[in-house]
């Protein structure tokens, strides 16, 4: 029978799974299978599984609970294989590159931060600064521009827009990466300039969380600032 796969420990995590459930509408039970020094924590998979509400956050709580009591490497939701012979087999033939993960993952968690600027802000600052935008907007709005003006200034913007949120978000990054092991950067969407995660060691979260803060009141309320964690270690798997 299929099996949901919902995280791989160390053999000598505790396991607690008592009341907890696992995933789908009628959900089975949880239980763990054994494969040399790992476990796998999985359930027999439910037919037609969608990523309900229901089912993401019985997902997620397997993974805090089991992140509560030690060491995990977390997996998406919604990863079946074909039985448990088959997670078994994988355990043992990754055993070396999943013992090595679980001990770059001990005692951290992951920090989801994001970051936007408020546009009208920005576009205020850019025509400050740019004596050029600042002339072609002059110009648009007396009505005394040529018809290539609003082209010229759009573009002048987006330029002026993304070297600046690129500078942001890497001087972001350089000054919360000390305080951490690992990050991932990856696309920001919509308004925000920056979205990457961090993995931080716990005795590290005490001032990682200080200097998010710091950098946040730094640069003043135009910028909103969003830190999701700690977390299970989704982007450090």
């Amino acid at each position: 029978m299929a099996v949901y796969i919902y995280s791989i420990t160390g053999k000598q995590h505790p396991l607690r799974l008592d009341d907890l459930h696992g995933v789908g509408e009628s959900p089975a039970d949880l239980r763990v299978l054994n494969a040399g020094p790992l476990c796998a924590v999985v359930s027999d998979a439910p037919e037609d599984l969608r990523p309900k509400r229901r089912d993401i956050s019985a997902h997620q709580e397997v993974q805090e609970r089991l992140m509560a009591d030690g060491t995990v490497l977390p997996l998406r939701f919604g990863l079946i294989a074909a039985d448990d012979a088959s997670v078994q087999a994988v355990l043992e033939e990754r055993a070396e590159e999943y013992t090595n993960r679980l001990d770059a993952l001990e005692a951290c968690a992951e920090y989801h931060l994001k970051a936007s600027q408020d546009e009208e802000a920005l576009l205020r600052e850019i025509l400050l600064d740019s004596d050029e935008a600042r002339q072609l907007n002059d110009a648009i709005r007396a009505g005394t521009a040529d018809a290539e003006a609003p082209v010229r200034l759009g573009e002048l913007v987006a330029q002026e827009v993304q070297a600046r949120q690129e500078a942001l978000a890497a001087g972001v990054i350089e000054a919360l990466r000390p305080l951490t092991r690992q990050l991932d950067s990856s696309q920001p969407t919509g308004s925000d300039f920056l979205s990457v995660s961090f993995l931080v060691a716990d005795d590290q979260e005490e001032a990682f969380l200080t200097t998010e803060l710091s950098v946040a009141n730094q640069l003043g309320d135009d910028f909103e600032f969003r830190l999701n964690g700690p977390l299970p270690p989704y982007s450090f798997v």
